[in-house]
C-alpha cells in the first residue's frame, strides 16, 4: 500500500542487507523472526530475487509504521545487485521507484514507473505509485488517470481512494469524501492498513471541509485501530494543535520523538504550553536540521520551513525554504506553509503567487481559505 503523504529523511545506506544498527522493534514476535530470517537467508545467497524482494517490502512497511528513514537505507542495500541497473527485472524496478518515491525523487521515481508499465501495463502497485507522486506535484489530471488504469488492476476500495483523493484537492472536496466514505462503510474485510490510510485521508478531507466534528471521529478510529503509523501521527496532531490543544499532542507523541517531523509537532505542542522543555526540544531539532542540510537532505524541508517560521520566528528564511520545497511538492501543507511565510514576511508577490495556485486548482482548505481572507483584510 502507498500511503501518499508519508515523509522520510534521507537513508543511510548499509553496506549489506544483514547489517544491524539497531534492533527492529518488538510489534510481534512472528514479525521479528520473519526479518531475521529473510537476512540470514539473504546473506547466503544475495543474488536471490525472491528473497531480496520479499525483505525490501518489509523494511518499506516498517518505514512506514516506524517512521524510520534507516528501513529506507536497508531495503536500498537488499536491491543493490540491481539497484544500478538501467532496465533490472520488474519487480525490482517497482521497488526502487517505491523507494526514490519515499525520498522525494519523484522524476526518476516516474522514470522507473513509465519503464514498467510500458513493460507491465496491468501493474497495479505501479499505476497507484504513480497516481501518488504525479498528485503530490499537483498534476491532478494525470493523477487521475493513472488512478482510472486501477478499476480492473486493484481492490474497489484502492482504486476509489486514488480517485477520491485526487478529486479531493481539484474541485470536488464534498463529493469525493462522500463517496470515500460511503466506500469504506461498504468495503469487504479491508485489511488493519488499508483502514488506517483510508480513514486519516477522510479525517483530513472533512477537516479541509471544515467539519471537525467528523475529521475527529476518523481521527479517532484510526487510531483504536492500533499501530498508528508516522503519517497518522503527524496528521492527527496538526489537528489538535489548530483545536488549540496541545496538551493532548505531547501525550500522543511523548514517545514518539525520534522522528523529526513528530518531534517538530512535540515542540510546537510544549511551546504553546509554555513549557521549559520545549526550548530543548527546539535546539535538537535545530540540529537535525542542519545535520539534513550537510547530507544535502531535502525531505523535510516542508517542516523545515515551519520550524523556522513557528518556533524560530524568522520569515524570511521560513519563505527561501518553502518556496525551494514547492519546487518539489505542492500539497496542501505545502502550499499552507508557503503562504504563511509569505504573509508573515508581507511578500505580496510570493502570496499572489500561491493564492493564484489555489484558485486556480480549485482547492478546497478551510486553513487556507482564512489565511486568504487574512490577506485581503491587510490590502
Amino acid at each position: 500500500m502507498i500511503f501518499t503523504q508519508a515523509t522520510y529523511a534521507a537513508p543511510y545506506i548499509p553496506h549489506s542487507p544483514n547489517q544491524v544498527l539497531e534492533k527492529l522493534p518488538t510489534t510481534t514476535n512472528s514479525s521479528v523472526k520473519q526479518f531475521k530470517n529473510l537476512r540470514s537467508q539473504l546473506a547466503t545467497d544475495p543474488n536471490n530475487i525472491q528473497l531480496a524482494s520479499e525483505l525490501a517490502k518489509l523494511y518499506i512497511e516498517q518505514s512506514r509504521e516506524e517512521g524510520d528513514p534507516r528501513y529506507i537505507g536497508y531495503a536500498q542495500a537488499a536491491l543493490a545487485p540491481w539497484w544500478k541497473l538501467a532496465q533490472p527485472p520488474v519487480d525490482i524496478l517497482v521497488l526502487r521507484a517505491t523507494l526514490l518515491q519515499s525520498t522525494h525523487q519523484f522524476d526518476k521515481s516516474l522514470a522507473d514507473l513509465n519503464l514498467v508499465l510500458k513493460l507491465d501495463p496491468r501493474n497495479g502497485q505501479a499505476w497507484l505509485t504513480r497516481a501518488t507522486i504525479l498528485q503530490v506535484q499537483g498534476e491532478y489530471a494525470k493523477a487521475l488517470q493513472s488512478c482510472e488504469h486501477l478499476y480492473s488492476l486493484a481492490p474497489a476500495l484502492i482504486t476509489l481512494t486514488c480517485k477520491s483523493n485526487v478529486n479531493n484537492l481539484s474541485g470536488h472536496a464534498g463529493q469525493s469524501y462522500q463517496e470515500l466514505k460511503q466506500g469504506l462503510e461498504q468495503a469487504s474485510n479491508p485489511s488493519p492498513s488499508t483502514q488506517i490510510w483510508v480513514l486519516t485521508l477522510l479525517a483530513e478531507m472533512a477537516e479541509r471541509l471544515e467539519d471537525i466534528a467528523a475529521a475527529e471521529k476518523h481521527f479517532q478510529h484510526a487510531i483504536r485501530l492500533g499501530y498508528p503509523d508516522a503519517y497518522l501521527l503527524g496528521a492527527y496532531s496538526d489537528f489538535l494543535l489548530d483545536q488549540h490543544r496541545p496538551q493532548e499532542v505531547v501525550k500522543l507523541l511523548e514517545d514518539k520523538t525520534k522522528i523529526d517531523a513528530l518531534l517538530l509537532r512535540y515542540a510546537e505542542a510544549l511551546t504553546a504550553m509554555h513549557l521549559p522543555e520545549g526550548k530543548n526540544k527546539i535546539e535538537v531539532i535545530r540540529q537535525r536540521f542542519d545535520e539534513a542540510m550537510m547530507r544535502d537532505d531535502t525531505v523535510h524541508q516542508r517542516e523545515q520551513s515551519r520550524f523556522e517560521l513557528r518556533l524560530m520566528h524568522n520569515p524570511k528564511r521560513a519563505l527561501k525554504i518553502a518556496k525551494l520545497n514547492w519546487e518539489i511538492q505542492k500539497e496542501p501543507a505545502d502550499a499552507r506553509v508557503y503562504l504563511e511565510a509569505a504573509l508573515a514576511l508581507n511578500d505580496k508577490k510570493a502570496t499572489l503567487l500561491i493564492i493564484g495556485w489555489i484558485e486556480s486548482h480549485h482547492l478546497e482548505d478551510a486553513a487556507l481559505k482564512r489565511l486568504m481572507t487574512q490577506q485581503s483584510a491587510a490590502k
